[in-house]
């Protein structure tokens, strides 16, 4: 019993130091793909039709103002401003009545500007794979400037290209430190996630009717 016991304590282990290894390669994988195609500068970015505004929810927990959201507004704003982009597809969650990214993403973004008619509403980008894949598949759009912060950046502009686009990110300001901490160790396993995904050929949960775009 106790030979059984020690050689699951040894399989455990092993299978632990893999999966490490495994997130660590992952992470410095996708963030040495995706480094030279972000910017946080607008002039460093090429001019494209459509920009992809990943969403985040308007409000924290707590019921402050959720910085993340507020500065991929402005980031998303600028773009449009110095002519990079003309339409902007807004991709987030409404998996319930009362939450819907989208909705609250093109509104902040009509406060600052940007005409309805510019702005393309996804409902169903519940992860950033569904938001990516669905900008091609559903929207038509192989060339895009996709909008969020850096860190997220990485991996949206690293499926992207996995997944046979022409895409850029322009990296909105970040949040301090303290406030991203959670944020910054789970990218760390949503990185590893997409790798996985990558593997099994994961799709988008929903599809639909195609979108025009001008």
């Amino acid at each position: 019993m106790k030979k059984i016991i020690k050689n699951l304590f040894k399989i455990f282990l092993l299978l632990l130091v893999a999966g490490i290894l495994f997130i660590a390669w992952a992470n410095y994988s996708i963030r040495n793909n995706s480094g030279p195609f972000l910017s946080y500068t607008t002039a460093d970015l090429p001019q494209m039709k459509t920009g992809l505004l990943l969403g985040t929810s308007k409000s924290l927990n707590n019921g402050f103002p959720n910085a993340y959201f507020y500065n991929r507004i402005y980031a998303a704003v600028e773009l449009y401003k110095t002519g990079k982009i003309q339409y902007i597809i807004v991709s987030g969650d409404n998996s319930r009545k009362d939450y819907n990214e989208p909705e609250d993403m093109q509104l902040a973004l009509m406060e600052h500007g940007v005409p309805q008619d510019r702005i393309f509403l996804d409902f169903a980008g519940f992860r950033t794979l569904d938001s990516v894949v669905r900008a091609k598949d559903i929207f038509g759009q192989k060339k895009l400037i996709i909008i969020s912060q850096k860190f997220h950046n990485e991996r949206a502009v690293f499926l992207a290209r996995q997944n046979g686009m022409e895409t850029f990110g322009f990296n909105a300001e970040d949040v301090n430190k303290y406030a991203g901490f959670k944020t910054n160790m789970r990218e760390y396993l949503a990185k590893a996630k997409a790798y996985w995904d990558l593997i099994f050929g994961v799709e988008p949960k929903f599809g639909g009717d195609k979108v025009l775009i001008p």
